[in-house]
């Protein structure tokens, strides 16, 4: 069996569905290198990673004869990297210190407002800064459900209000979804879904303090003070952020140098005791960078066979489309994946997904739709640790810190399914049902 697909070039194409498996392998081993291999996956994952993307891209060069799918790739791989590489580095210069140890109720409040701050700053910015306070506040007694909690709220969920939020939304934006429609819509979601997780998160918390050693946890608490070093690398995100919003504007690439540009100065302009002070280190990053190569390449078959038959296998209703966008966004990258359904949505109403004017005629016309692949892409990037940029990046950084963060099947079968997968169900009841189109 072959996939004909049209490409944006005006080509069209047969990709063989059995090419889908070197992502498929990759995912694997994400999953389960890390347990299973040990050092020997420790010390290879870039040499994994960058060889199954070179059997894709030698299939796409040798055999489809398209190079020009993989320039895409190339550019938005490089935009990717820009972006959480530069904020990864303007973040990690911004020393928030925190002394003593937090109380259940004062943790719930540093995620609320990590949930506000993930829609100017972006989640991977929000997370970037605050990562690291959230580990030393709660040093004492830190867990994973800390970690995993974090990564819902703050990398995730939170994020679903402003198109600067979440990738996929900003995608939306570029394509014609106007720039305040995602807070006008998405805030009672967002309201529902940050709400039942801070509840969760508050009692286990409650259950964790008391474990604490009492006398060490008042002596902490008792001292407890704040200080922000590094202040002057807010000016540097605000650089990053606005090359993000003025991307389409800009000529190719000078976005992405701006961002480079941008992390360079933060870099040598903030002291070394900062970077210290937050043991700042660029393997986090590293990690990243080189398990997404090897995903931006060995993806692509796999969203090339969904823009072909996502209309074709019967998605009409918002509930469908909040599923299919969901799933897919929790183990695809969620921008693509959002693009996919977002062009299948307008395909359902013979519209242009490359016109703004009829994106804004879908979006007016057929809010659910927009708004069930809106949530899906974002809420269920929390599903997994490849869902979403900041994810890994989080987990690494915890990692480096010698905080024991859950394997990625321990992350899916002991937090995602049992809390988070029951919070976006109830999501899809009160917002989409019933199915109607």
């Amino acid at each position: 069996m072959h996939l004909i697909f049209a490409t944006a070039f005006g080509a069209a194409y047969e990709v063989n569905p059995w090419m889908i498996l070197p992502f498929a392998a990759l995912l694997l081993l994400i999953a389960a290198g890390p347990a299973l291999l040990g050092d020997w996956w420790h010390h290879h994952y870039p040499k994994v990673s960058v060889g199954l993307g070179l059997l894709t891209l030698s299939y796409y060069f040798w055999v489809l004869h398209q190079p020009a799918r993989f320039w895409v790739v190339a550019h938005e791989y490089a935009s990717f990297i820009a972006l959480i590489g530069s904020l990864f580095v303007a973040a990690g210069g911004i020393h928030i210190n925190v002394k003593g140890e937090s109380r259940p109720l004062t943790n719930v409040l540093f995620l609320a407002v990590g949930a506000v701050i993930a829609n100017v700053l972006g989640t991977t910015g929000a997370s970037m800064l605050l990562i690291r306070p959230w580990i030393r506040m709660n040093r004492y007694r830190i867990t994973a459900f800390h970690i995993v909690f974090f990564l819902f709220i703050v990398s995730n969920v939170g994020g679903c209000l402003t198109p600067i939020g979440d990738p996929p939304l900003f995608l939306g934006y570029l394509k014609g979804v106007p720039f305040w429609w995602t807070l006008e819509h998405c805030w009672p979601a967002w309201a529902v879904a940050v709400g039942a997780l801070l509840t969760v998160f508050y009692v286990a918390d409650c259950i964790n303090i008391r474990k604490a050693p009492q006398e060490v946890m008042e002596r902490q608490t008792s001292q407890e003070t704040w200080r922000f070093d590094g202040a002057h690398n807010l000016a540097f995100i605000a650089v990053i952020l606005a090359a993000v919003l003025y991307n389409r504007s800009l000529p190719l690439l000078v976005p992405e140098a701006i961002m480079a540009a941008a992390a360079a100065a933060s870099f040598f302009l903030t002291p070394k005791r900062v970077h210290e002070a937050n043991d700042f280190s660029f393997a986090p990053i590293r990690e990243v960078a080189w398990l997404f190569l090897g995903i931006f390449a060995t993806m692509v078959p796999a969203l090339d066979y969904l823009g072909m038959h996502a209309a074709a296998i019967g998605i009409a209703s918002p509930i469908q489309f909040y599923y299919a966008t969901g799933v897919l966004s929790a183990f695809l990258d969620n921008a693509p994946t959002y693009l996919a359904f977002l062009s299948t949505a307008m395909g359902l109403h013979q519209l242009s997904l490359d016109s703004p004017a009829d994106v804004l005629a879908v979006v007016a016309s057929s809010p659910r739709e927009i708004l069930a692949i809106s949530l899906g892409a974002v809420f269920f990037g929390a599903m997994t640790y490849i869902g979403n940029g900041p994810n890994l990046m989080v987990k690494s950084i915890a990692d480096h810190a010698k905080v024991r963060t859950p394997h990625f099947f321990a992350y899916i079968f002991r937090f995602a399914l049992p809390i988070l997968l029951p919070l976006l169900v109830l999501i899809s009841i009160l917002f989409f049902w019933p199915q109607r189109t």
